[in-house]
């Protein structure tokens, strides 16, 4: 799988490319303990940064990231970002815009009064043949004082726009800086055809496997890691 990323000439000097997940990892991720007391248990207890599907999910794909810092200062949105204009009609040249409160009439994300912002995107994403692009909230990163919302783009026909990433301000009492580099989409190539549903239920020899795979798991540290965690490519295509 190759990803093609393509950015209007006047702007490339400064833009952050897209990045891997896994080198855009959060600080709080880094500096949690691999094992924490639990007054449950009485002793110490594995946490989730030994958990490998919690951090596989959050270095999996490509993020997309803040074109420069922004200014929150309650509710109101400022940058400084001195950058030419676009070479290319109607690019955008501001790193945020909004939608009007009218657009999320109905949804879950509807909140009396207030906007949503919309991430506006630089880049242009191709992927191949047959596959879309996922974009969602970067996994696990309930820091973040948005939430974006999911959505699904045929990015191996969509290809000569960007894809702009629209997000629900969640912390109205933040004030500080959005700093540039910070991840705002988690984005997945994912195939377009649909996968073939199988049920069956367990034989004896599955039963056995089961049992005896769940009360390793649980009685020893590390064996979803070295067993049966697939080794992952260190390319920038995903």
């Amino acid at each position: 799988m190759r990803i093609i990323f393509r950015c209007d000439p006047a702007l490339a000097e400064y833009l952050p490319r897209p990045v891997p997940a896994r080198g855009a990892l959060p600080d709080w991720l880094r500096a949690m303990p691999n094992t924490a007391y639990s007054a449950i248990h009485g002793r110490e207890v594995r946490t989730l940064k030994q958990c490998p599907p919690v951090v596989d999910a959050m270095t999996y794909g490509f993020m997309i990231l803040l074109p420069c810092d922004v200014l929150v200062d309650n509710g109101v949105f400022s940058w400084n970002w001195d950058v030419p204009s676009p070479a290319t009609e109607q690019h955008p040249r501001s790193p945020l815009s909004f939608h009007t409160p009218g657009q999320l009439t109905g949804s879950p994300f509807e909140i009396a009064g207030q906007a949503a912002i919309k991430f506006n995107s630089f880049w242009t994403i191709q992927v191949d043949d047959g596959w879309s692009l996922f974009a969602t909230h970067p996994i696990n990163r309930a820091d973040l004082p948005f939430r974006l919302v999911t959505g699904l783009v045929d990015s191996d026909r969509f290809t000569d726009g960007g894809i702009n990433f629209p997000a629900i301000w969640t912390q109205p009492e933040f004030s500080g800086v959005l700093a540039r580099g910070t991840p705002v989409a988690q984005c997945f190539a994912v195939p377009r055809s649909m996968p073939e549903l199988v049920f069956e239920e367990l034989d004896e020899q599955r039963q056995n496997a089961y049992t005896e795979t769940v009360a390793t798991v649980l009685s020893t540290p590390g064996v979803y890691r070295k067993r049966f965690r697939a080794k992952r490519g260190r390319s920038a295509h995903q």
